[in-house]
């Protein structure tokens, strides 16, 4: 269904959908929906959520939870991750998240160009869809949010990788930190830097590489 017919239908309660940590060597994807429906009091505010700061982030994510018609937040970890690959675990958030709200929307719109199958309801992709979709936008927030809380616990359990700087991503510092101590139960095997990180020589050459 293209946004246009999705407008012709009168579609108005509409979940958003988005994701935070596709990117990562570890933690979680985390995938967010909300519904920002008809008759509820706004949210002020709301953009991108690479927009914004994280207090202003934080700020946000409490007015979306008090406002919205509905939402849900989904973790999908590194053991699936792994097991299924990336892009099918952040298709299987995608559903999970839309199927725990599906009872207040009438549309998904999903931020991207891929639909999950299996959706509960009509849906339709919107590419950056995160700055053109207040629903989509909000959705960001609670993902981004959520991700980010996560990080800084699991930061609390391996501090010598620091989580809680980089969230996750192949910074320089987190490589180094991989080269150190090896990767830790959370880092994700099927992403290969991790992978190589298991033999110390097979690190050294993926950093020449890169």
């Amino acid at each position: 269904m293209t946004l246009d017919l999705a407008v012709a239908r009168g579609a108005q309660r509409i979940a958003g959908v988005d994701e935070a940590g596709r990117g990562p060597l570890a933690g979680p994807v985390v995938v967010a929906a909300v519904v920002l429906g008809p008759g509820r009091t706004p949210v002020n505010g709301l953009d991108d959520s690479k927009q914004l700061s994280a207090q202003r982030r934080e700020a946000l994510y409490a007015r979306i939870v008090e406002r919205a018609l509905a939402w849900s937040v989904v973790y999908v970890e590194v053991d699936e991750i792994d097991r299924i690959n990336i892009f099918q675990a952040t298709m299987a958030g995608m559903r999970r998240a839309v199927e725990a709200v599906a009872h207040a929307a009438e549309l998904a719109r999903i931020d991207g160009n891929a639909l999950p199958r299996g959706l509960p309801c009509p849906a339709e992709a919107l590419i950056g869809g995160d700055a053109r979709d207040r629903a989509i936008m909000a959705a960001s927030i609670l993902a981004k949010v959520s991700r980010d809380r996560h990080m800084r616990e699991l930061h609390a359990q391996w501090p010598q990788y620091g989580f809680d700087e980089h969230k996750g991503y192949g910074t320089p510092a987190h490589l180094a930190a991989l080269a150190a101590h090896g990767p830790c139960p959370q880092h994700r095997r099927s992403f290969a830097p991790v992978r190589a990180a298991l033999t110390p020589q097979a690190f050294a050459e993926a950093i020449a590489v890169g």
